[in-house]
């Protein structure tokens, strides 16, 4: 049976956990409902769906590339004195965005707010490591459990909030809502000093720049296997859209889509609820063996409900999947330069998502809706190569014979 009394409780009696967790849970919500939001408000502006989608891709894109190097701002600085920095931007981003009278203009301000979006996921996820870091490492699974349910949350839930409000015909509202609680998730975890990690210059004074420890092969592999997840994510959000419509019943897509976020909630909070004796690395080539086995059926599927049974069972791997990939994200780099590291395999996946929505696209276009979600179980063997050769770059064995080749 789960541990539930050793499991989240215990963490988040923590003195200050419950707080930043919380508060960053909140400005999780808003960031999940601004590119949707972007997208209801520009249409509902300009009447052009692809205006809306430029605003929403370039918010996308500037997150991405902008984020790691205002990430490696935060380790080196301290996150209580980069972010309120941060925040000024993007609220102005947003209030830029909402007075803005020209496509062009809402569009650079969307791209503006994606530049100065906090990562505040990221930004937990450090506090979490800076908290448990001595005498507590195992509690590490949990603590990134509870991140993994926080944003999936953010993900099911702000979507649906900013579709009711456009729906209603106050997309503005959306935004304004979506900026609101970015900003005031991000300034009460500003104000939560006693819990943020302190920064690199003054915690490691004297060692070498926090970039060189993120080119090394196990950090490399690790942002590879967040792209890779990024890829299934991508092609799971095209294809399973274009099989509904496939099918004549463009609505059946919801249900899926729902029931599998719902899947991934319930193996998320299973998977914290208790400690794991197998090494994280093997887990990880257990889970997306998983992961690829399931997926290698949705090709196949004759039927919506088959389909949603399949899916069901293949995002049961993804929390799991996602958690290990920040353990081991926060074993392989050093403290110093963890936001920055956290930052760029929320980039990876971005990136990787990306990716796969236009070759899903592409692909239910000139085939049909199974090419499409073929790319999946390929996105699962590129995962699972990836675990393997990670696995093997930390085993105990290769990390001694470098050692000793070092001294």
């Amino acid at each position: 049976m789960p541990r539930a009394a050793t499991g989240y409780g215990p963490l988040l009696r923590t003195p200050g956990a419950a707080a930043f967790y919380a508060t960053a849970a909140l400005g999780r919500t808003g960031i999940a409902m601004t590119g949707l939001g972007l997208v209801w408000l520009l249409h509902d502006r300009t009447g052009s769906y692809a205006t809306a989608g430029l605003a929403a891709a370039g918010f996308a894109l500037a997150e991405a590339l902008v984020g790691p190097h205002v990430a490696r701002l935060v380790d080196r600085f301290g996150q209580t004195r980069v972010l309120p920095f941060y925040l000024l931007g993007h609220g102005a981003a947003v209030v830029g965005l909402l007075v803005s009278t020209t496509p062009a203009a809402a569009v650079a301000a969307a791209t503006c707010a994606g530049a100065a979006v906090p990562q505040l996921g990221a930004l937990s996820a450090a506090r979490w490591a800076h908290l448990l870091r001595r005498g507590r490492a195992d509690e590490l699974p949990t603590a990134f459990s509870l991140e993994s349910l926080a944003n999936a949350t953010a993900f099911l839930l702000g979507p649906v909030l900013v579709t009711v409000l456009g729906a209603a015909g106050h997309p503005a509202l959306a935004t304004a809502i979506a900026a609101a609680l970015i900003l005031g998730g991000g300034a009460a975890l500003t104000a939560q000093r006693h819990t943020a990690p302190p920064p690199a210059e003054r915690r490691v004074a004297g060692a070498p720049r926090e970039r060189s420890s993120l080119l090394r092969p196990a950090f490399l592999l690790l942002a590879l296997l967040n792209l890779a997840i990024g890829l299934y994510f991508g092609t799971m959000g095209v294809a399973v859209t274009a099989f509904a419509v496939g099918q004549g019943a463009p609505a059946v897509a919801t249900p899926i889509i729902a029931a599998a976020s719902l899947s991934g909630l319930l193996a998320g909070w299973l998977y914290g609820l208790r400690k794991h004796p197998t090494p994280a690395r093997r887990q990880l080539v257990l889970a997306t063996t998983y992961l690829t086995a399931t997926a290698a059926l949705l090709p196949l599927a004759p039927s919506a409900v088959w389909l949603g049974v399949g899916v069901v069972l293949t995002e049961a791997a993804i929390p799991p999947t996602l958690v290990l990939l920040t353990v081991l994200t926060e074993k392989a780099v050093r403290s110093a330069a963890l936001t920055q590291a956290f930052t760029w395999n929320n980039s990876a996946g971005a990136a990787g998502s990306a990716l796969a929505a236009a070759l899903a696209g592409r692909a239910a276009d000139t085939w049909d809706a199974s090419a499409a979600l073929l790319l999946a179980p390929l996105a699962g063997l590129l995962l699972v190569a990836l675990s393997l050769a990670l696995s093997r770059v930390l085993s105990p064995a290769v990390s001694w014979r470098r050692a000793s080749r070092a001294a």
